[in-house]
């Protein structure tokens, strides 16, 4: 079983840049999947199923369709990219900043449906109650809803951490599969796959790949049972 540990310089640098890209990608992703369930949840607008469904449409659409208009449009020569490139001096095409991109967009539905569930089961008479006691609705949000909503911040963390770990089809379109930049996990086993005598590399990375999401699964569980038991002695 030593051979399963055994891994050379490139299998170790596509799982910390798996682990890096996915990190970015969670943390990066964060502030928008917040502002963006609540407002799914709270907002009564029109075009609501307009942005809920653009929102969903990584799900829906092949990761290749994503990764491709990921690079029409921040793509050096894509509207978005060279303005960023140009004027910021950012660049995400064939750089491990695209790939967490890249990641961040196909984990985002998940990260925003699991938030935005735990705001519509909110009790609403709670924040009605700090509003009547002279509480901004700011201060509301931070002091109220926050509290309440964050066993789904983590579950919705975490799962979006899995997803972009898992995340091929996307990445290698907008960023390809370039070793120690933007080869992970996915794309290294996936080469592994195309060479004779790749498969124990393959192995290897694959039982690792199943490690890493289940370690996030449990722990995704196991904060959220925390929180929650922290909330009810509160």
């Amino acid at each position: 079983m030593e051979w399963l540990l055994d891994l050379t310089p490139d299998e170790w640098n596509a799982v910390r840049l798996s682990i890096k890209v996915a990190t970015w990608a969670m943390v990066a992703s964060l502030p928008f999947g917040i502002l963006v369930a609540l407002i799914l949840a709270r907002g009564r607008f029109w075009g609501k199923s307009i942005l809920n469904g653009i929102v969903h449409l990584p799900l829906i659409l092949p990761p290749v369709v994503t990764g491709y208009l990921l690079l029409l449009s921040f793509g050096k020569r894509g509207p978005i990219g060279s303005f960023l490139a140009e004027y910021f001096g950012i660049v995400f095409s064939f750089r491990w900043t695209g790939a967490a991109l890249a990641c961040g967009v196909m984990a985002f539905p998940l990260m925003v449906r699991a938030i935005r569930l735990s705001i519509e089961a909110v009790d609403r008479r709670l924040e009605a109650a700090a509003g009547t006691l002279g509480a901004n609705p700011l201060w509301v949000f931070a002091t109220i809803t926050l509290p309440l909503i964050l066993p789904g911040i983590i579950a919705g963390m975490i799962l979006s951490f899995a997803k972009a770990m898992g995340e091929f089809g996307a990445t290698i379109t907008f960023v390809s599969n370039i070793p120690g930049e933007t080869q992970t996990l996915p794309s290294a086993i996936y080469t592994f796959t195309q060479v004779p005598g790749g498969d124990a590399g393959a192995l290897r990375l694959t039982l690792i790949s199943i490690a890493i999401a289940m370690l996030a699964l449990i722990a995704s569980e196991v904060l959220a049972r925390r929180v929650g038991r922290t909330m009810e002695i509160e």
